[in-house]
């Protein structure tokens, strides 16, 4: 088996996307994580510039990520629903010729919507982005935030959810982003990640910070979860 490892451009938010490349291409790094705000226009010169440093793509973070709006400062995104499919729609169509391993998405926080409206919405909106990502041959992934971030980032807040999402919604060829930070202490995930591996379509190595004061990553081994 190969693994290939890459860097997530979130790391290194302060960067521009050039600088991303050559910095992480200069690291020995095989892939980049790339976050769509990041990007310039000229996806040619983009590519270009992957490919002059040796870099392909992981798993990429379109500009609107969510179905609902984010409660993160600067990243809410429009608040109408619809807009976000749409936005999310559009981001598909482009990231796809990056020859990502997938696209990320997330279902956004209830925001005051009931649980069983939010569910209606989330899933008819992943159908329609599905059927474009289908269309398009790249693989998309749903990905369950940790239960501390229900109300600011995603009402799915485990694989487990995120699987029944999956199935209510027909999506079987949609899989799944694994992120350690938020499923770590989930008493079911090794379990889980047994039944459900062939659905994951990249895995976001981070540690959970021993101070409790801290909400941000720590490096892999430095911290209290189970990333080892």
């Amino acid at each position: 088996m190969t693994v290939r490892v890459a860097l997530s451009e979130i790391s290194t938010v302060g960067a521009s996307f050039s600088e991303d490349v050559a910095a992480y291409g200069g690291a020995g790094f095989d892939a980049i994580g790339v976050w769509e705000f990041k990007l310039p226009d000229d996806d040619d010169a983009n590519r270009a510039l992957l490919a002059e440093h040796g870099l392909t793509v992981a798993n990429c973070v379109p500009r609107v990520p969510s179905f609902f709006p984010l409660g993160i400062p600067g990243m809410e995104g429009p608040p109408d629903h619809e807009e976000r499919v749409e936005a999310l729609l559009a981001s598909v169509r482009r990231l796809a010729a990056y020859d990502p391993e997938s696209i990320v998405c997330l279902s956004g926080p209830l925001g005051g919507r009931n649980e069983a409206e939010a569910r209606r919405q989330l899933i008819a909106g992943l159908q329609r982005v599905a059927a474009v990502a289908r269309e398009l041959d790249v693989p998309l992934g749903l990905e369950p935030i940790h239960p501390s971030q229900r109300e600011s980032v995603s009402f799915v807040n485990s694989i487990e959810d995120a699987v029944t999402i999956l199935q209510e919604a027909g999506l079987h060829d949609v899989g799944l982003m694994f992120d350690l930070y938020h499923v770590w202490d989930d008493p079911a995930v090794w379990d889980t990640i047994a039944r459900v591996a062939y659905r994951i379509t990249g895995v976001h190595v981070a540690d959970w910070p021993a101070d409790p004061a801290r909400t941000d990553r720590e490096l892999p081994g430095q911290g209290v979860s189970r990333t080892r």
